[in-house]
């Protein structure tokens, strides 16, 4: 490894990058330019994309980077606590982000990066070991098969020391079988959930990453830092918005989507059933609340820890297990799939968590299959087990075939509800917008914005509250709405703050943060950065195999009802074409791109 200290650079100016190459099994510190043009986060790692990625190759050509990017205030102020995964999308093949809590921002910060690329393939299962001072690439063959929880309490051991300081990143079977939409589970309860990631380390055969945050950072020296932070910090906290993600957490969604007529049912067969009370947010924290825990940095404690009680097969003894739950597994393996015992739906994310699988598309995609069952497509001998909507058993056996992809339909099913359907029938009723939906069935412009969306993400917008609150059909208001509220979360995606805290992390007080920090040129040009980014992201999206005009929302979305009424194909339609013109135009000749 290079020499270089973690303070012998100029922060405000460059940035300092690990890359590891896993094949020659070392690593080299890379001090980069671009951070006036960039910022951090989601800006960094579409730089280190177009720096270290191969457009032209598969997602799983051992040359693709996986990247790790943190922010300009992690670490410095509250509620930035995310890490961006940039990689190649085994799931779309092309160039993908997803963001996930948990301790990896601040560990990575206190090892200090601003990021980690991981090139190159190990030559057997491996683990990447990292801190200030130290990295390693450790054999961990033994590792090869176990699931999520077993690889996280083995590498604790393997990995002892920084607790409450070190963060680990593991896959479980679905990963390593390169299940397209195969997750990263982080310490635990947080996940990089979509669009494949897993997969990804999966075919770099390594089983985990292991960040020891020990090194210590200088204190701020503005005479205004301690003033800001305490400032935020009860702007954090005294919100309305912050007090509902606490208590309740985003479950507390589900009655208003209910009584809405938007929450997805039985693979969308419906949005709205009488037996919503039963997994309400108030149910799940009245019977199943175990606890709250929060990721490093953030003061609000949104993550939902329930309470899973499973007897041992003699029946005389139980177990305990924790399981983290929120509105959109909570919708992926309850509502979707009809199951409303609350103690079911999380028994069935912890089956989803222990493979390494995405929840969401998992649920979804079981969803298509029950369906597809129910219609002749698909048969119990095929799915290895019978599935009906309501009946959790099957799901369960279904979930371990989907990490394992046990035989043809857990293949083709593990590479999206989409592609199953095309090899064996009901095209119309698999609820995929870009990736399996999420958990908002509020009409026309959430619809149009997951399927064109970045990340193909209900995060992407607010196009599910945009929904919520107008029922004229005027698409360039729409547009502009999708447009300005896109290019404000490329801002706070940057930094990486949690989304949660965008009521509280507005320009200016985000600029004068920055400026605190010594962030000057940044926090005087937020706009222009925000669009270098935006741009420079979709240009690598479009670039590695990404078209918007060409995407299609299956006929299912335009057969369902919302407190609108009848969702209006024609106007979905016309909605979708003029919102791809929109993101080919950004990502044209003219836009602008940072390192050029």
């Amino acid at each position: 490894m290079s020499p270089l200290s973690p303070n012998s650079f100029d922060r405000t100016a460059c940035f300092r990058v690990l890359v590891v190459d896993l094949a020659a099994r070392r690593g080299d510190v890379v001090i980069l330019d671009g951070r006036d043009q960039v910022m951090g986060g989601s800006g960094l790692a579409a730089l280190l994309y177009q720096k270290y990625g191969l457009p032209g190759e598969p997602a799983f050509h051992p040359g693709q980077p996986l990247i790790f990017a943190i922010g300009p205030l992690t670490g410095a102020f509250p509620l930035m606590s995310k890490t961006v995964c940039g990689f190649k999308s085994p799931y779309v093949e092309n160039y993908a982000e997803s963001h996930a809590g948990g301790r990896s921002a601040l560990s990575l910060r206190f090892a200090g990066y601003d990021a980690l690329v991981i090139t190159g393939r190990a030559a057997a299962p491996a683990a990447v070991v990292l801190g200030s001072r130290t990295l390693q690439v450790v054999d961990v063959h033994y590792l090869w098969g176990a699931d999520i929880f077993t690889a996280g309490k083995l590498l604790r051991k393997i990995v002892p020391g920084n607790s409450g300081h070190r963060s680990i990143l593991r896959i479980g079977p679905a990963g390593e079988n390169r299940q397209a939409y195969a997750c990263i589970n982080v310490d635990t309860y947080r996940h990089f959930g979509r669009l494949g990631a897993g997969a990804v380390m999966g075919a770099k055969n390594l089983k985990g990453v292991v960040i020891h945050g020990d090194a210590d950072l200088p204190f701020p020296e503005n005479k205004n830092y301690t003033k800001l932070f305490a400032d935020i910090h009860s702007k954090a906290t005294a919100t309305d918005m912050m007090e509902k993600y606490h208590n309740l957490g985003t479950p507390v969604n589900v009655l208003p989507l209910n009584e809405l007529k938007s929450l997805p049912w039985r693979n969308l067969q419906a949005t709205a059933d009488p037996d919503a009370g039963k997994i309400s947010g108030e149910e799940f924290a009245d019977k199943l609340l175990m606890s709250n825990a929060a990721c490093s940095g953030c003061p609000v404690g949104c993550i939902h820890v329930g309470m899973l009680r499973e007897m041992f097969s003699d029946k005389h003894r139980f177990y305990i297990r924790q399981v983290p739950y929120d509105h959109e597994p909570n919708f992926a393996c309850g509502s979707m799939l009809g199951v409303t015992d609350p103690k079911e739906i999380l028994a069935l994310i912890d089956a989803a968590d222990r493979q390494g699988l995405d929840a969401i598309s998992a649920g979804v995609a079981l969803a298509w299959a029950t369906e597809a069952m129910q219609k002749g497509l698909v048969t119990p001998e095929t799915a290895l087990t019978t599935l009906a909507f309501g009946e959790p058993e099957g799901y369960k056996t279904a979930l371990y075939h989907l990490g394992h992809m046990t035989n043809d339909f857990y293949a083709a099913l593990g590479r999206g509800a989409g592609y199953a359907a095309a090899q064996y029938g009901g095209g119309d009723f698999a609820c995929v917008l870009g990736q399996e939906m999420a958990g908002y069935a509020t009409g026309e412009t959430y619809f149009v914005s997951q399927t064109i969306g970045f990340r193909h993400s209900h995060l992407d917008t607010g196009a599910y509250s945009f929904d919520q609150k107008n029922k004229d059909q005027d698409i360039e208001a729409t547009l502009k709405f999708l447009l300005d509220d896109e290019r404000e979360r490329v801002l706070l995606n940057n930094l990486v703050s949690c989304l949660f805290a965008r009521g509280v992390y507005k320009p200016a007080l985000i600029a004068e943060a920055l400026d605190c920090l010594g962030f000057s040129t940044l926090a005087h040009t937020l706009d222009e950065t925000s669009e270098t980014v935006r741009n420079l992201r979709w240009k690598l999206k479009i670039q590695t195999g990404f078209d918007p005009a060409t995407t299609r929302i299956p006929k299912r979305f335009s057969e369902i009802v919302t407190w609108k009424g009848a969702v209006d194909a024609d106007y979905m339609e016309r909605l979708r074409t003029a919102y791809a013109q929109k993101i080919i135009a950004l990502a044209g000749e003219n836009a602008p791109a940072a390192g050029t």
